[in-house]
């Protein structure tokens, strides 16, 4: 396996790919890897002759109380596995590599970066955009793997390939889970084992909002309000949403259509470590 620092480094690989006409699956990440990114890898690895992953905790889609500093790293590790993993090439630049001081452009994709985690992380979205738009010039991949557990971030990616004409295609893949069904994350080991106990919450209630649909409820509201008061029977948990969206446009839905898709997606703090999850349906 390759590893690169410095984006000349990385592009002068990806030229000589690109010269074998070799295909190029790319992983992007912030590390601290588990089985999840995992997945996305052997994904990549069964449909393309090359994968590429990258490591960067990126400053841009953290808000100022946010925990960049916090977040967990162990690029030794995180090395090792993907060493193991047989992946092509690591690119694992320092915050200064992407972002010079002169540095000074944003990207945004509006009304999709609106809703949920934009709702109480402004401008976290613009950060993502901006780096994943960076990564993708520089890896110049055909395809880019992302995992359902963000799934706003995969929106928000999948919309700004299209609306920029990238020449990339972007796959999601299922979100992996503990044997309790909470969601893999790099940030679960931040959890103290009380809270890491009821974090299954999450998960839980997703399975009853399901439940509730197919089972005939066709008011969203119902749906909703039934959502959040499974989160809150949590002890310490504190909701920041919990919500019943449509799966294209991530906006509100009042009454369940017959055939029509969905989002329900969570966001709930336990303690100050903050846990996403969400559940497809189709009514």
């Amino acid at each position: 396996m390759r590893k690169f620092c410095k984006p000349k480094a990385l592009e002068s690989f990806v030229r000589g790919l690109k010269a074998r006409r070799k295909t190029i699956g790319f992983v992007p990440t912030m590390g601290f890897l588990h089985e999840g990114h995992l997945a996305l890898v052997r994904r990549a690895q069964k449909e393309n002759d090359a994968v590429v992953v990258s490591i960067f905790v990126n400053p841009l889609q953290f808000g100022p109380k946010e925990d960049y500093r916090r977040y967990p790293r162990d690029l030794r590790r995180d090395e090792a596995i993907l060493r193991k993993a047989g992946v092509d090439c690591l690119f694992a630049p320092e915050v200064k590599a992407l972002y010079p001081g002169s540095f000074q452009t944003e990207v945004r994709v509006r009304r999709l970066s609106t809703p949920l985690c934009g709702k109480s992380r402004p401008g976290h979205f613009a950060g993502v955009a901006t780096v994943v738009l960076k990564l993708l010039h520089l890896v110049a991949p055909g395809r880019i793997y992302l995992g359902q557990k963000d799934y706003q971030q995969f929106k928000v990616i999948e919309r700004l390939t299209a609306d920029l004409n990238l020449p990339v295609k972007v796959r999601m893949c299922p979100i992996i889970r503990e044997s309790d069904g909470l969601a893999m994350s790099s940030r679960n080991v931040t959890l103290e084992a009380p809270a890491r106990r009821e974090a299954r919450v999450l998960y839980q209630a997703l399975l009853k909002t399901g439940s509730l649909i197919r089972g005939g409820e066709r008011d969203a509201r119902r749906v909703q309000k039934a959502l959040e008061t499974a989160l809150k029977a949590a002890h310490g948990a504190r909701v920041d949403y919990a919500e019943l969206v449509d799966a294209e446009t991530l906006l509100p839905v009042v009454k369940l259509r017959q055939g029509s898709r969905v989002l329900a997606a969570v966001a709930v703090y336990f303690d100050k470590t903050r846990l996403i999850d969400n559940l497809l349906i189709r009514v």
